[in-house]
């Protein structure tokens, strides 16, 4: 379970943080390696494993890697700007 009562997955989390300006760099195996169009110092890691939900506190992690608040990542997640 996530931090908010509901599951999210890794493919969740890399499409939410394309909404918001991120582009996929690379991946090597597990690991997609994303980067801000506009702030290329904005770098984000995300562990992709199939079937598993992201843990609350890696979904944590990258909310501070990619310096976006709770509020905005579901914003965006939901599609709205």
């Amino acid at each position: 379970m996530c931090m908010w009562g509901r599951r999210v997955t890794a493919r969740e989390v890399i499409r939410t943080l394309e909404n918001l300006g991120f582009v996929v760099r690379r991946q090597r195996g597990s690991h997609a390696r994303l980067v801000h169009t506009e702030r290329p110092d904005a770098r984000v890691t995300v562990s992709i494993h199939p079937g598993r939900d992201v843990s609350a506190g890696n979904l944590a992690s990258i909310l501070r890697q990619a310096g976006v608040t709770r509020e905005e990542f579901e914003r965006a997640r939901r599609g709205k700007s």
